[in-house]
């Protein structure tokens, strides 16, 4: 038998061969092209060998295992670090912790899809291309694949076994890790809010109610086409005057529906247009204070002025005890030639552009008093001797109650009103002060003011004769007073002689005590609000002067402000704080426990500097004082950390109510440094 030709491959020689049954050979994938790579010699049966470099490092086997570990940080360097969020849960801005570390640098949106996603199949199928090779591919690999099979016998002589395909080690003991940043994962952050107020209303609507209601309807139509009809008798301007009067009406009408709506928008512009002021009342803290321990500084905020009310003095101040931002304002003339109208404003911190209630009065503001539980009561005291209550709720352009010469009003100016505890039978009841010499207890009696004299000031000098002989008692006038805090009967009135009486409620014929306490009127006296024995007052002989009830004309601390003092008060916060204003427009801030010669703040608050200032009051809750002067406005200002130094609290502690007794041993720690117990009042 001649001798098998054996099958010698070519260089451009192709043989097909089964993919499946051909050792050495890959499997054929549907990318592949269908070429086949020629014979390249041994070389493609044998590994590569490994070339290695001159400079190569010569490593023993322990420093080639030895792994060198570089961490990665994914953290932004220009990240910031200092964001805050408003947390609703405890009412106040909280710092962030998590940042957003990521920085893109490039970002391109790709047109490529996955061959195996639904819309690769899609566009597969739009442009009728299978998932599977075409039927050509399919037969021509058949046909290969048959071939192969006949020369399979002629092919295991020459087909030679590969060596097992072994995975090759990096020279240079490479280890590759993969990183990957922290991606932040997704929370969700919501905000609660108070749902809105909701009622629910139900009602049968039946037919003869239908009816009725057409009915009425159909009347009020009829009416008005007979007005109409009617032929006027008036001449043409009184027809002018009646269109301007309905178009009025009309207008106040619409203006009424939407009101509510305006005035919360009018208050949400203001917020945005002082959004500064309100961030330094909410956060500025002047961080100067760390550098001096006896100074301070008072930052102006808002300033609240009515154009109607700029030709006025303000004549009082009164912040509401239970709606911290909202106070009353008294405008009037401490001038004798320049008497008229006056006008009462109660101003709110969250809309300082506009009052929110106005009341024009027919004499000029002197006093007025917020009722401490019942808040829309406004007690005022007028330059006519007439007193008034205004009822904020009411819609009444004027007082609810107010006295007449019927009824007991004084006969000179009111100096201060005061709300005090409800009578026997729980009727409301304030008092009053005026010059005429009389303090007047006023109560609140259905529809009309009840007054009754509590006591009649008077001067102690001898009784002067008049001119038929008849002896005349002087009455002494009175221009302030204030009640004790805890001892309900006991009061303290100033009069323009210097004095201060002290007085009871139950003797209407003697004073308690009587002490010489300037050389000019008495224009504030206030008990402090903490100590029971101490009280305070000033004059326009310049001065400020601290007393304790039971030393007879010892005062303990004297300040000379060198200006007349227009008014003082007691801060609510400290025991030793407190604040004076002055004729030449300063501001004058003192704390006891820090300095007792000087005062840690002499500020001036007005822009030109012959404006007096006229009274003063600290808010019941904020660090702030409410100052007005005698050209109308109300100037408010923060007080710094140096003006109101509060004692330290422990952890948790910052909500647990003031220490009372605290605050009365502080006073009394500096009192006792001045006071002399021979002169103490035994009586």
């Amino acid at each position: 038998m001649p001798p098998k030709a054996k099958s010698v491959k070519g260089p451009g020689s192709t043989v097909g061969v089964k993919a499946s049954k051909t050792k050495g050979r890959p499997r054929l994938r549907d990318d592949d092209d269908m070429t086949e790579i020629g014979d390249l010699g041994d070389e493609y049966v044998h590994g590569k060998t490994l070339v290695k470099p001159d400079d190569q490092l010569d490593l023993t086997e322990t420093e080639l295992k030895e792994e060198f570990t570089r961490i990665l940080t994914a953290n932004n360097p220009h990240a910031p670090q200092n964001i805050v969020r408003f947390n609703f849960k405890e009412r106040t801005y909280k710092q962030t912790s998590s940042v957003d570390q990521i920085a893109i640098h490039f970002a391109l949106d790709g047109n490529m899809l996955h061959k195996d996603s639904d819309e690769a199949r899609r566009q597969r199928a739009k442009a009728g291309v299978g998932d599977s090779r075409s039927e050509a591919a399919l037969s021509e690999v058949g046909d290969e694949d048959a071939a192969a099979e006949g020369e399979e016998g002629e092919k295991e002589e020459v087909t030679e076994t590969p060596a097992k395909k072994e995975s090759l080690r990096n020279q240079f003991n490479f280890s590759e890790r993969a990183s990957q940043t922290f991606n932040n994962p997704y929370r969700e952050r919501g905000c609660a809010t108070e749902p809105p107020p909701r009622s629910n209303f139900s009602a049968t609507a039946n037919q003869w109610e239908i009816y009725d209601a057409y009915y009425e309807d159909l009347q009020k139509q009829e009416r008005a086409k007979e007005k109409s009809k009617q032929v006027p008798a008036y001449r043409k301007d009184d027809d002018k005057t009646k269109k301007k009067l309905v178009a009025l009406e009309t207008q106040s009408d619409d203006i009424s529906k939407v009101a509510k709506a305006a005035q919360i928008i009018e208050r949400m512009v203001n917020q945005n247009t002082y959004d500064d002021i309100a961030q330094d009342f909410s956060y500025f803290e002047d961080a100067s204070d760390e550098f001096r321990d006896q100074e301070g500084t008072l930052l102006p905020l808002w300033k609240f002025s009515f154009d109607k009310a700029k030709r006025l003095a303000v004549t009082a101040l009164c912040w509401n005890p239970k709606h911290y931002d909202l106070f009353a304002a008294g405008h009037g003339s401490y001038d004798f030639t320049k008497q008229g109208r006056g006008m009462l404003l109660f101003y709110t911190l969250k809309n300082p552009s506009y009052p929110e209630y106005i009341y024009q009065t027919e004499s000029g503001v002197m006093c007025l008093d917020v009722h401490p539980l019942y808040q829309y009561l406004v007690c005022v005291g007028f330059y006519d001797g007439s007193v008034g209550v205004f009822n904020v709720k009411d819609k009444r352009l004027g007082p609810i109650y107010k006295s007449t010469a019927k009824s007991g009003k004084h006969t000179d100016p009111v100096w201060q009103v005061k709300w005090q505890k409800d009578d026997l039978d729980n009727n409301l009841n304030f008092f009053s002060v005026s010059s005429d010499g009389r303090v007047v207890s006023w109560t609140l009696v259905k529809d009309e003011l009840v007054y009754s004299d509590v006591i009649t000031l008077s001067v102690d000098s001898a009784p002067a004769e008049g001119p038929d002989g008849t002896q005349l008692q002087l009455l002494g006038c009175g221009t302030s007073f204030d009640f004790h805090k805890k001892i309900d009967y006991l009061f303290l009135v100033g009069t323009e002689e210097g004095k201060i009486h002290k007085c009871s409620k139950a003797y209407s014929s003697q004073f308690l005590d009587t002490i010489d306490a300037h050389h000019m009127s008495v224009d504030a006296v206030r008990w402090n609000p903490f100590h029971p024995d101490i009280f305070i007052s000033c004059s326009a002989d310049w001065t400020v002067k601290i007393w304790d009830h039971n030393y007879r004309n010892q005062a303990m601390f004297t300040f000379d402000l060198n200006s007349a003092v227009g008014d003082v008060s007691w801060s609510p916060y400290s025991s030793t704080v407190f604040a004076a204003v002055t004729a030449d427009g300063k501001v004058h801030v003192f704390d006891l426990n820090v300095n007792k010669y000087e005062a840690l703040c002499e500020q001036s608050v007005v822009q030109k500097k012959k404006t007096k200032l006229t009274h003063i009051e600290f808010n019941p809750k904020h660090f702030i004082i409410a100052v007005g002067d005698e050209r109308g406005y109300v100037t408010s200002l923060k007080l710094s950390p140096n003006l109101r130094k509060m004692p330290k609290r422990k952890k948790g502690e910052e909500n647990v109510p003031m220490d009372k007794d605290a605050e009365i041993a502080k006073l009394d720690k500096i009192l006792s440094l001045v006071r002399e117990p021979n002169n103490k009042d035994t009586n």
